[in-house]
């Protein structure tokens, strides 16, 4: 019999026909059709660990999962074989053999979201279901105001759109926050070890209030500062928000498939 071990898996997928990342009785979710397609390739009926938990509608290009498993399988078969059964939304991007007691939320150092936004006038019909359309002509300067005063430790209970009862803390720490322009695209990026529910989608819907002049930078230091659920806002959709990258404080260690 072969000893278990624990593999990783790099995931990106488009999220906008499941209902999150989470499995969900009798809802399409990403950890479901991924625990699916495990079973298929080799019978085990594993449960999957995911890093960053996103919700629906929600994007990710480096989605961190792992599982246990007694399969012999080469790490390049476990991504190929993977991608034969998932479906055409949800894609193994590589694979790793890692330590036992590697924990792929614990470890986490730090979670790395974009926030894309299309500033036109006019729809595209290229960037639909991956971008929130603003007509309104948006303010970098005045956005990346706020963004410096996002970055650091802070008391983010504004930012959630509700606090989970029995929740421990609502205080994160940013390590990086700007927008900025590519032609019509606006994006916002933020890099955090953990995020409260909703707080990215939060914290865009009040920088675009404040890029389009309707609400001031002073305005939001006051929303900060008074630590109650909803007062940023309104939640932007979620369909311009992608999981880019989860971060570790080292790298992945052990074999890794062969195709990287």
């Amino acid at each position: 019999m072969v000893a278990a071990t624990k593999v990783i898996l790099i995931i990106e997928y488009d999220g906008t026909r499941y209902h999150g990342s989470q499995l969900q009785a009798k809802l399409p979710t990403i950890q479901g059709e991924i625990e699916r397609a495990l079973d298929r390739l080799t019978g085990e009926g594993q449960r999957i660990a995911v890093a960053s938990r996103t919700d629906a509608g929600v994007h990710a290009k480096g989605q961190v999962v792992s599982f246990k498993t007694g399969s012999s399988l080469l790490l390049l078969t476990f991504v190929k074989g993977l991608n034969h059964y998932l479906p055409r939304d949800i894609a193994v991007k590589a694979a790793y053999r890692v330590d036992a007691s590697f924990n792929v939320r614990r470890d986490a150092f730090s979670r790395e979201y974009n926030y894309y936004v299309l500033n036109s006038q006019t729809r595209s019909p290229v960037r639909e279901g991956f971008s929130y359309l603003v007509s309104g002509y948006l303010n970098i300067e005045a956005m990346n105001e706020v963004c410096e005063a996002l970055v650091g430790e802070h008391d983010f209970a504004s930012f959630a759109s509700s606090i989970e009862v029995g929740k421990k803390s609502t205080v994160r720490r940013v390590y990086q926050a700007r927008v900025e322009r590519k032609e019509e695209l606006v994006i916002f990026n933020i890099v955090a070890n953990s995020f409260l529910p909703h707080q990215v989608r939060n914290t865009v819907g009040v920088l675009i209030r404040v890029g389009l002049g309707r609400v001031s930078p002073d305005e939001v230091y006051s929303i900060i500062e008074a630590r109650r659920p909803g007062q940023a806002g309104p939640m932007a959709p979620a369909c311009g928000l992608c999981l880019m990258r989860v971060n570790y404080s080292v790298p992945f260690e052990g074999e890794k498939s062969e195709n990287l």
